[in-house]
């Protein structure tokens, strides 16, 4: 298959995760990434993330957001390979960076000075905070733009201290919300050759990513989220939304249409007030999720998903990972892949998430060994010093 992306050429000055998975997500629809690094040392996710794994000293993290990208060292002090770079990114469809910003502008490769070079360019940019403004020169990293953001008040119970994310979150956010930037500047570039500049930040796309209850917020007095003091899942909605404990597990449970038919399900008396009155639920939601507590641990996770999937109740079992790899669904996705590197040194990791044609986006090439490249993009290119 074809891929859409195929014959666009990507020049990635980024590091770390946020702008490289905005690459990846790139690379997995056919463009060809090369990703620019620093000689003696390279992209310091290299070897900043602790893993058990890794594919000749590389570890698992880097190998996962930087796999079917080709690496180029320059130093940007030097002006040979400085020339090297312009001559690189004046060929390119799409460069990328995400440097505090007035970084890359200090070393040249702003986007004023790419776009002398190359007009049609599609430049993309993530920033920590924005481009101006108090917090501009903070330092751009996940757990702190998530602490900034409101976002560890939303998860967790009422009692909880504040709650990050297990995950990088504003870095997966702001490269996903690059990415989908740049496609739109190519397809308009595709209609119109006018290129452009893209721009995100941390900040933005985590304050994207609560835009349903931040919505809430601005049109309901400015009153703050109220996480429930029982099974907190969402600060927002109603009883049983939440996990809960069962005899030999955990059993989660989303929103119900009928609090009536779930209660009857599960032989819950005492909450008839509460049936046809969403308000008085809402108010009530703690009392009613320490009833539905108590009955849930009567029975097993195995028991209640025979008693309320059938009756169209929406509720889950709780998987860790081991207990997910086990499903016949999860086998059926087929999100796991096998990359391999330099000397037939392989790494399981996933595949992009989405299908085109009916094919999912698959690479095998493992993320490149630094500086690999460089020569044959120098020939390649015809770049000289």
């Amino acid at each position: 298959m074809t891929l859409p992306l195929d014959g666009i050429l990507v020049v990635d000055f980024s590091q770390f995760l946020s702008g490289p998975l905005c690459a990846l997500r790139l690379a997995d629809l056919g463009a060809r990434v090369i990703k620019i690094e620093r000689p003696g040392m390279g992209d310091l996710c290299r070897t900043l993330y602790l893993s058990d794994t890794d594919i000749g000293g590389t570890n698992s993290l880097f190998h996962a957001i930087n796999r079917n990208k080709e690496s180029f060292t320059a130093d940007l002090r030097d002006p040979a390979d400085r020339g090297m770079l312009s001559q690189l990114v004046a060929r390119a469809d799409v460069v990328m960076q995400n440097f505090r910003p007035g970084v890359i502008e200090r070393q040249g490769f702003g986007y004023e000075a790419v776009r002398a070079l190359n007009p049609g360019v599609v430049y993309g940019s993530i920033s920590g905070y924005g481009e101006e403004g108090p917090w501009v020169d903070l330092p751009g990293q996940d757990l702190l733009a998530q602490s900034r953001s409101g976002l560890l008040w939303l998860t967790g119970s009422r009692d909880d201290p504040p709650m990050p994310m297990g995950l990088a979150v504003a870095d997966m956010m702001a490269g996903n919300a690059l990415a989908q930037g740049i496609l739109a500047a190519l397809v308009r570039k595709a209609r119109t050759g006018t290129g452009g500049k893209v721009e995100t930040s941390l900040i933005e796309a985590l304050l994207d990513f609560q835009f349903e209850v931040l919505t809430t917020y601005l049109n309901d007095g400015n009153r703050a989220p109220v996480r429930s003091a029982v099974n907190g899942a969402h600060a927002y909605l109603g009883a049983p939304y939440g996990i809960y404990r069962t005899a030999d597990g955990w059993l989660a449970l989303a929103m119900t249409p009928s609090l009536e038919r779930l209660a009857a399900l599960m032989a819950i008396g005492g909450l008839e007030p509460y049936y046809d009155d969403a308000a008085a639920a809402m108010t009530a939601r703690d009392a009613i999720k320490a009833r539905i507590a108590e009955a849930v641990a009567l029975r097993t996770t195995t028991q209640w998903l025979a008693i309320l999937q059938p009756a169209d109740i929406w509720c889950a079992e709780v998987l860790d990972w081991p207990a997910l790899f086990q499903t016949e669904a999860f086998h059926r996705l087929g999100m796991v892949q096998r990359i391999t590197g330099a000397g037939g040194r392989t790494l399981d990791t996933l595949r992009g998430p989405i299908r085109i044609d009916g094919t999912a986006l698959c690479h095998d090439r493992a993320a490149p060994d630094l500086g690999a490249d460089r020569d044959r993009i120098i020939r390649e290119f015809g770049l000289s010093g």
